[in-house]
């Protein structure tokens, strides 16, 4: 059973019904007792990185949260808005992130930019493998996934970075430190590709 979790942000619904057709269980919940049984968790998320703080804090679940990922190690994926909110800081705010990964999250560079490359970044990009991952165990040749993003991590930790995409220049398109996985595309939306992401993510970890 995945959990996926409800704060209030993201489209959840799209995440839950990949997971349907993979055959996958899963539940949205904001209810601590299932987040504290949870075996996987997903955390989504859509928009303003002080907005998603500030929902998380306002659920109550950061507590939880914390214990589940850096005591418990379950295995956590974020997912667009929710892979930035697992840095330390975001220059799109100035609420602190969870911190659970070493590094922060900020604008894209426009004076790195083509002429014609629009922010957000919006459509279909191809990533590359940083890191042998068993998210990408079996993945189809040439893996492409669907962005909607103006901001990308930076992190402090080369070790980190499981994939990078290129928009003007390359940036971090995913992280996996230990349980804490996070990408910056959406599976959901991503078609073939997405799926056998989800399908890894439940299946390795």
């Amino acid at each position: 059973m995945i959990t996926i979790i409800d704060y209030n942000t993201g489209n959840l619904g799209s995440i839950k019904n990949m997971l349907k057709r993979l055959g996958i269980a899963s539940q949205i919940t904001n209810d601590k007792g299932a987040i504290e049984n949870a075996e996987k968790l997903i955390l989504p998320g859509v928009g303003h990185f002080d907005y998603g703080m500030h929902q998380l804090h306002n659920s109550g679940l950061i507590p939880l949260l914390n214990k589940k990922v850096l005591e418990d190690k379950t295995p956590i994926l974020g997912i667009c808005l929710g892979v930035q909110l697992l840095t330390e800081s975001s220059e799109e705010g100035t609420e602190k992130g969870l911190g659970w990964i070493k590094g922060k999250t900020i604008a894209f560079d426009k004076n790195k930019l083509a002429a014609n490359q629009k922010i957000p970044n919006m459509g279909w990009t191809d990533v590359e493998n940083y890191q042998q991952s068993n998210l990408f165990e079996g993945m189809y040749d040439e893996p492409r996934f669907y962005f909607v993003h103006s901001f990308h991590l930076e992190l402090e930790d080369k070790n980190d970075y499981l994939v990078t995409a290129k928009y003007g220049y390359d940036f971090a398109a995913g992280i996996e430190h230990k349980n804490i996985l996070g990408v910056q595309f959406h599976p959901e939306k991503s078609h073939k590709y997405g799926m056998k992401f989800l399908e890894n993510f439940a299946n390795n970890y």
